[in-house]
């Protein structure tokens, strides 16, 4: 049998950081979480194992079909204001893609998305200048299904995480009534997607090239290690406390952050008042204790438990709500989401 009988649902999440994955107990709202595994996407035999703990059978024969996030390290995820009286023009976003984010078009597959709520860009209205560019290089998404095929994962849909991990971010922002400004951030191995939501969309987005790789040059200055792969290791394990580094380690990273924040409330008005970042392991959440103190913002916790079951997943175990609390679990927790937007949301409140 090419495909096992799909009366449940499943959602997946792949990063460099870990391979995150669910079963429910329907593929359609409502339903509520069955099973939750992680594994690091080193770990082979653990994977297969994870796979075969989701698929719930004894004997598991065909593919999983499943919902995948993924997290291409080329990826493409950029605000920008459009101008409305070239939108119609001729070879207008391929001028924006190759002269403004620097990506050879024919590389690429590329959505234009409404900021505000996630929705396709209507070009022939033209009505909204604010987009989000989300894109994938084409080898990365050939290199990701030909992974998961061999996992025996069939992506029935792909979807570019960051975008579906900030929609979730701006519901969940919408949800609890919250008017605050949220840095949002992915921190990979060599780069770093900064991103500024709120209730109302995506107000701004910046990569930023430096990441956790950036840190181990100082990791080794300071611990007096022989190379920077000692460093390495000693960063990703669970053997040294970086918490009193915190502020050294990203003073960097620091400063391009708080030039991005600088310009969007000199242009807004608005003050960023908290952080969340997504996809940390548990060891290294003291990069976002570290980033919140020395901007003087908070760090968001999601009551990501309230909102799942204000969006129909619900009982959550014991087990799986203390899952949905960590931040790291929010990008897939996403994926099973169906967001309300801002507009919807500000009906449903003048109710």
């Amino acid at each position: 049998m090419l495909f096992s009988k799909n009366n449940k649902g499943f959602f997946i999440e792949v990063s460099e950081h870990a391979i995150l994955l669910a079963r429910t107990s329907e593929p359609q709202l409502p339903f509520e979480i069955e099973e939750m595994q992680e594994c690091s996407p080193k770990d082979a035999d653990g994977l297969a194992e994870a796979i075969k703990r989701i698929h719930g059978k004894k004997n598991p024969s065909g593919y999983v079909r499943a919902t995948v996030g993924a997290y291409p390290s080329k990826r493409l995820v950029r605000r920008h204001s459009l101008e409305l009286k070239r939108v119609k023009e001729s070879g207008y976003f391929s001028e924006l893609l190759t002269q403004q984010f620097r990506i050879d078009e024919e590389k690429y597959t590329v959505a234009v998305l409404n900021a505000n709520d996630g929705s396709d860009y209507d070009v022939g209205s033209a009505a909204q200048k604010d987009v989000v560019f989300a894109g994938m290089m084409n080898d990365e998404v050939n290199a990701l299904q030909d992974s998961l095929l061999n996992m025996g994962i069939y992506p029935q849909r792909l979807e570019l995480g960051s975008v579906s991990t900030l929609g979730g971010i701006v519901d969940y922002l919408a949800f609890m009534k919250s008017r605050t400004p949220t840095l949002v951030l992915e921190i990979g191995g060599d780069a770093t997607q900064s991103f500024i939501v709120s209730a109302n969309g995506i107000e701004a987005s910046r990569p930023i090239p430096q990441g956790l790789d950036s840190m181990l040059a100082v990791v080794q200055k300071e611990l007096g290690l022989k190379d920077e792969e000692s460093a390495k290791k000693l960063f990703h394990s669970n053997t040294f406390d970086f918490t009193g580094m915190g502020p050294l380690l990203i003073k960097r990273l620091l400063k391009e952050l708080q030039s991005s924040i600088g310009f969007y409330e000199v242009q807004t008005g608005q003050s960023v008042g908290q952080v969340l970042i997504t996809q940390l392991s548990q060891k290294q959440t003291w990069i976002e204790t570290a980033i919140a103190s020395s901007l003087g913002i908070a760090t968001l916790k999601p009551d990501t438990v309230a909102w799942l079951q204000s969006r129909q997943i619900s009982p959550l175990t014991e087990a799986f709500a203390k899952n949905a609390a960590e931040v790291r679990w929010f990008g897939l927790l996403s994926l099973m989401v169906q967001h309300t937007s801002p507009a919807h949301a500000a009906a449903e409140e003048k109710k």
